[in-house]
């Protein structure tokens, strides 16, 4: 009596495609995969702004844009090293660990000669090396300085006007404490 209590579910039916029949017996997957659309949730329009003449003018048709990057590390905080000697000025952001996230230099901008070592130079350094660090999605950022360079206040200024926050800056400069013997006397 036990036996005739329980029930067997009943065998499920396969359809298959035969090579003579035809294509409209086999099941559609697409049919299933469509979204249903909730009748309780308005429908969302997509809003596209319209840019208003002051924004036109205040950006730089010719900018470059930040971008996501397509690996990106998602690092939120970083230590930005300002290397400004007399005649180049480098800018690299790392990591706190250390690990680079992006790096720039005068004559990676475009400049040759002299015009590296200008502040313009520096601050187009400043500004290539932020964008690539928040591609990666560094928004804040703790700074470094090095050298004596034309290029070290206009850096700062560039990574604070492009919307890295800055915590703290710091001059690194090597100061040697009577340490090893100075150069030759410089004849201009």
């Amino acid at each position: 009596m036990a036996e005739e209590t329980k029930k067997k579910p009943a065998p499920k039916k396969e359809v298959k495609a035969e090579a003579g029949a035809p294509a409209e017996k086999a099941p559609k997957a697409a049919a299933v995969a469509a979204p249903v659309a909730d009748p309780t949730k308005p429908v969302e329009t997509p809003v596209v702004a319209t840019p208003t003449a002051a924004e036109l003018l205040g950006e730089d048709a010719n900018a470059k844009k930040i971008v996501k990057a397509k690996h990106a590390k998602n690092v939120v905080i970083g230590v930005a090293n300002i290397l400004a000697t007399f005649n180049n000025t480098q800018v690299t952001i790392t990591d706190m660990q250390g690990n680079l996230i992006g790096w720039s230099s005068a004559g990676r901008v475009g400049f040759k000669g002299s015009r590296k070592s200008t502040a313009y130079a520096a601050q187009q350094v400043a500004q290539d090396a932020a964008r690539q660090a928040m591609a990666h999605g560094m928004k804040e950022v703790e700074i470094r300085v090095k050298g004596p360079g034309s290029g070290r206040e206009s850096a700062i200024r560039a990574l604070q006007a492009i919307g890295l926050e800055i915590s703290s800056i710091k001059d690194v400069t090597p100061v040697p404490h009577n340490g090893c013997r100075p150069r030759k006397k410089r004849r201009v």
